[in-house]
């Protein structure tokens, strides 16, 4: 396969090139748009990128990169490519996926190992570096629904963590599943990992796969249409979903650390060997809507357990319990639009919060990483991407409008964060004509020699009422170095 034209490395004699780009959805590129702390620089590596999802780089300086490809719905068929940018600057494909795009990656012992989206379920694969040869390690993490799955990383222990989404968005099924992946699976349902006994709460709604508007009732845990009964146990199960794992590198002994994360997109490691989650927040809008609910950072308690010693995953909450530790029915939850969430679970377990930061609601998290690197300043923190909100699709609230769209540096020990990288007008610099800055980070890493930060810009993602459009070549690779 060629390398599209429309992806293209920035060269010093490139910035009148980013002023006239062909994508009309993102015309400019300027990283003179971008704010960061005084000592450092931003510049732009590659543009013209679809829908990039992932980023890591391997131990001799070769970065590669994940696109979505047409996982968000593109014209014409865009496939899912894992790129390779070398030291020199050389952009090669290196592979790509079938089904949905990779969505998180990392690099070890001469392979590189990534998860991907799609059908039932996600997996994880692992490639050859040397001779490319792709096998699947493990395909059985429960999904096609809306959420991702996470990872793959390497702990200190040597063993492989990832994760895997919720398939609802609040905890029940409803017709907006059918406008995604739900349409293609329509028995996906939350399992969770812990057994849990049922409220009887259902949610009313109407059929999108009937001909005529009937309504119907659908409670959590089961496919959309499956109603549940009052004292109903559904059991606990090792492959559950909203879910962070660990296995040796080859899938084998796998244990369930936590679950009730409603999407462990970001997953990262500090010095100490605490295990860090990026999670999102819940949406005001059906069914079962919450408002009000705060993106979080968990730390996951169970990693520091020695292998195979764990025997009760964390609960962190999912569908539940919000980012701040209030039930979802609490006053301060309540939506603007719908019915206020009624308990789902009789029994739930103990709540494994605080979360180590919250961020304000709608704010987008994406991807996470820890800062081991004196070159590049603030050793210790945490680098959170915040992708950006979907107002007014999954919230209402005027509040929300410019809610994320940058980086921040986190004090894990505090709570506090640094508003690190940021546009000079905020929101995306699309909704902003002349603006070149940030459109949607979405994940970061730092160089082997720790000098500089790479943030990957998903590109335009724009929202309305009903429905979000992504637009393809409108990804942006960024670098922050420190003078």
């Amino acid at each position: 396969m060629t390398l599209a034209s429309s992806v293209f490395s920035v060269t010093p004699s490139s910035p009148e090139r980013l002023r006239r780009l062909p994508t009309t959805a993102r015309p400019i590129v300027n990283a003179d748009d971008i704010l960061v702390p005084e000592g450092y620089r931003v510049e732009a590596v590659l543009v013209g990128l679809s829908m990039p999802t992932t980023l890591t780089f391997g131990p001799d300086g070769t970065l590669f990169i994940a696109e979505g490809g047409s996982t968000w719905p593109t014209r014409p068929t865009l496939p899912p490519r894992l790129l390779t940018l070398s030291p020199e600057g050389e952009l090669d494909v290196f592979a790509t996926e079938d089904l949905a795009g990779v969505r998180g990656m990392s690099v070890r012992d001469g392979m590189l190992y990534a998860s991907a989206k799609g059908g039932y379920f996600s997996r994880l694969v692992r490639y050859d570096l040397q001779t490319r040869e792709r096998t699947l390690i493990l395909e059985t993490m429960p999904n096609g629904g809306w959420h991702e799955p996470a990872g793959p990383i390497f702990g200190p222990d040597g063993l492989m963590y990832f994760g895997q989404g919720s398939v609802t968005l609040q905890g029940v099924n409803g017709p907006a599943d059918f406008t995604v992946d739900i349409a293609k699976h329509p028995r996906a349902h939350d399992i969770p990992g812990q057994d849990v006994i049922l409220t009887g709460a259902n949610d009313w709604s109407r059929d999108p796969t009937a001909p005529y508007p009937f309504l119907t009732e659908t409670g959590p845990f089961k496919p959309y249409g499956s109603r549940a009964e009052k004292g109903e146990v559904v059991k606990g199960e090792l492959w559950c979903n909203s879910a962070v794992w660990r296995a040796k590198p080859d899938g084998s002994e796998v244990e369930l650390l936590a679950w009730g994360i409603r999407n462990p997109w970001g997953l990262t490691f500090d010095e100490e060997g605490d295990l860090y989650v990026a999670d999102l927040c819940m949406e005001e809008k059906d069914p079962r809507p919450v408002g009000q609910d705060p993106s979080k950072v968990w730390r996951v308690k169970n990693a520091r357990k020695p292998h195979g010693t764990v025997e009760t995953p964390e609960w962190f909450g999912f569908p539940e319990i919000a980012g701040d530790g209030l039930p979802v029915w609490h006053e301060k939850h309540h939506p603007r639009r719908g019915p206020v969430a009624q308990p789902l679970i009789e029994n739930p377990s103990p709540w494994a919060g605080p979360a180590v930061y919250l961020n304000d609601p709608h704010t987008g998290n994406g991807k996470i990483e820890y800062c081991g690197y004196d070159g590049f300043g603030r050793r210790g923190k945490l680098f959170l991407c915040q992708f950006g909100t979907y107002w007014p699709l999954n919230s209402l609230r005027d509040e929300h409008q410019n809610n994320g769209f940058n980086v921040v540096a986190i004090d894990p020990g505090t709570g506090e964060a640094e508003n690190f990288m940021r546009n000079r007008v905020p929101g995306p610099a699309s909704a902003h004509p002349g603006q070149g800055g940030l459109e949607r980070p979405v994940d970061c890493a730092f160089s082997p020699d720790g000098r500089s930060m790479y943030v990957l810009d998903f590109g335009v993602n724009a929202a309305n009422k009903r429905n979000v459009v992504a637009y393809a070549h409108t990804g942006v690779l960024w670098r922050v170095t420190r003078l």
